[in-house]
């Protein structure tokens, strides 16, 4: 801004809200877009964590034929869910003799139907046609969760003194 005295200051001055004034308001509309673009991605939407934790706490169906549910207070589920969860299998991907390897008290026949349980609850998928599988990124997420829930939350809540709820009738 030039002064009278032809001296120049520098002074936010106020946008008029017309059409001659809309280059003025470009660059300041694109970063109050981006600002809000980077508080929405910021937010976390428990939604499809929901969803996963529902589908899997929920009996799977497969071609007229039920699948149970998974518990992660089974110890047979827990157990699994953790060898799900091995760093090896994201390199290499899930075969069914790793998890006789890792599960040693579980025969062949019945790693086969937990594979196909997994399978049918969506947790893992195949790589294409041969027959290793891969844990889906979303389901890695739920199943971390649900044990950390188990471990951190409700085993220690359960050991301790506290006064248990008074339930109404």
């Amino acid at each position: 801004m030039e002064q009278r005295d032809s001296s120049i200051a520098f002074k936010l001055a106020p946008l008029k809200k017309s059409t001659y004034s809309l280059d003025d308001w470009r660059p300041l509309g694109a970063a109050a877009k981006a600002r809000y673009l980077d508080f929405i991605s910021a937010l976390e939407d428990p939604s499809v964590g929901t969803k996963i934790l529902d589908k899997i706490s929920q009996p799977g169906h497969d071609g007229g034929r039920t699948y149970q549910e998974f518990n992660v207070f089974s110890y047979d589920d827990r157990d699994l869910l953790l060898a799900l969860l091995r760093g090896e299998h994201v390199i290499t991907g899930l075969r069914h003799l790793d998890l006789q390897r890792q599960l040693p008290r579980l025969c062949s026949s019945h790693i086969s139907r937990q594979l196909k349980r997994l399978r049918v609850h969506g947790l893992i998928k195949r790589i294409g046609r041969r027959y290793q599988y891969y844990v889906t990124e979303p389901s890695r997420r739920a199943i971390i969760a649900g044990l950390k829930l188990r471990a951190f939350f409700i085993l220690p809540q359960l050991g301790s003194n506290a006064a248990p709820l008074a339930l109404s009738s």
